[in-house]
């Protein structure tokens, strides 16, 4: 008979340590955005003064760092400034203004990151006028993309075209080119800190500790899972869903960034790389090195950066759909990680690969999880396993029904791997079962997240 008792008991211990769990994310959440707030409220002064507005257009956080940046120097040299992110402005702030900074990141080939899509579709589609605004803007980009800061560009002309009046040339930064971002903190300050209270860490050697090969035989490039311990005296803090920046020796301006696929607890700073192999047989810069050149113990040089728009966040306490497909796998197991590690069990995976006999990435872990309940669902698809190839966004529309009841409860929708395909496949199956406005709902409490490449 006391079986019973006992079972019972562990089942409150559990529900205790859920609510406390809960409680401490809370708490966590009310902290950080009160210290955001103080941070802001700093910034804006004794209202005395119209504040400048410096708004943040971003996909990974670094626009959204460029902008703090901009608005502490602004402060320190006596000009209040109110900070924020281009979804939470209207035309009426707009409006209201008188001065404004534009920090403007592309996605992709000319698209607007995830923190402008609200903007975007709410107002850069409108006739306005702003004629009394003066503003300049900093476009951020990459050159291989032929539309090179596409959305940078069509902000500064919709800008234009309301009669705001621009009070210098835009500048385009060409993959974190320092030249053009000394231009910029030359017009208007900054410094190397990150969002409200964060700093991003210096360059530092990391130590290469694992490599595993987890696709042999596959028809796409090899994927390795990497391990790598922190310098000697430095304990690292990350959060999941962020990023790490790797450095390159022969074009230290331009460092990639990868998807943390680890937790601090873990003892490790682990990643998810495909080798990427160009026509003339050469390895990719970057992958090359970290899955072939560099050899056990040998160090690289890495920096963490934080990923706000990725992180769990006030996200942390409701399920989570966490949708991707090949080295995307990376993001989404650091929040699985972060969520086995805290008890939580309303998860559900729906990932993508080529062939279940070769691709099926982490395989003795993801089925670990399944069978033990920390992924409530575990939805694998392998695209050439049948002669009609099937993607994750395919499989998304055959469970409408479990998405919708999963959105009911308040699950939060996280989606990590390539821009091409997949993350616009899913975003329009997505739209497709829960509607644009649901969407855009989703979007704008920041339970619709995305780390895509």
């Amino acid at each position: 008979m006391t079986e019973p008792f006992h079972r019972i008991g562990a089942a409150g211990l559990l529900v205790l340590a859920y609510v406390a769990m809960c409680l401490a994310i809370w708490w966590r959440q009310r902290r950080r955005h009160a210290a955001a707030a103080r941070a802001a409220t700093a910034l804006a002064g004794d209202g005395a003064q119209s504040p400048m507005l410096v708004v943040f257009a971003t996909q990974t956080g670094q626009a959204e760092a460029i902008a703090w940046q901009t608005g502490r120097a602004l402060h320190a040299k006596g000009t209040p400034v109110r900070v924020l992110s281009l979804n939470d402005v209207d035309a009426e702030t707009l409006r209201a203004a008188q001065r404004a900074l534009f920090v403007a990141s592309t996605y992709g080939e000319g698209d607007a990151p995830d923190g402008a899509s609200l903007f975007t579709e709410r107002w850069m589609g409108a006739a306005e006028t702003l004629p009394t605004l003066r503003y300049a803007l900093l476009a951020l980009g990459d050159r291989q993309y032929d539309r090179f800061c596409g959305f940078g560009r069509a902000l500064d002309a919709w800008l234009q075209s309301t009669g705001a009046v621009p009070v210098a040339p835009r500048i385009e930064v060409d993959n974190g080119d320092p030249a053009a971002l000394a231009d910029w903190h030359a017009q208007w300050g900054g410094g190397e800190a990150s969002g409200a209270g964060e700093v991003i860490t210096e360059f530092a050697p990391w130590r290469l500790v694992r490599r595993e090969l987890l696709n042999p035989g596959s028809e796409g490039g090899p994927v390795y899972h990497l391990g790598f311990q922190a310098p000697h005296g430095v304990v690292p803090d990350w959060q999941s869903g962020d990023l790490v920046q790797v450095a390159l020796v022969n074009d230290p301006a331009r460092p990639r960034d990868y998807s943390v696929a680890s937790i601090p607890s873990d003892g490790e700073l682990q990643l998810l790389v495909r080798q990427e192999r160009h026509p003339d047989g050469t390895l990719g810069a970057a992958s090359g090195l970290l899955t072939s050149t560099l050899s056990l113990g040998d160090s690289v040089a890495m920096r963490l950066r934080p990923h706000r728009n990725f992180r769990l966040d006030g996200n942390a306490a409701r399920p989570l759909i966490l949708i991707g497909n090949g080295t995307g796998l990376a993001g989404l197991r650091g929040h699985l990680r972060a969520r086995a590690a805290a008890g939580q069990h309303e998860n559900w995976l729906l990932f993508g690969e080529r062939n279940a006999s070769h691709d099926f990435l982490c395989r003795a872990e993801l089925e670990a999880w399944r069978d033990s309940s920390t992924l409530r669902r575990l939805d694998m698809v392998f695209s050439r396993d049948q002669a009609e190839r099937l993607y994750v966004q395919h499989r998304l529309l055959q469970l409408g029904d479990e998405l919708r009841d999963w959105l009911v409860r308040g699950a939060a929708i996280y989606v990590c791997g390539s821009l091409q395909g997949m993350a616009a496949g899913v975003d329009a199956a997505l739209r497709e079962l829960a509607g644009d406005a649901q969407i855009r709902a989703l979007t704008a409490e920041r339970r619709y997240c995305r780390d895509v490449y």
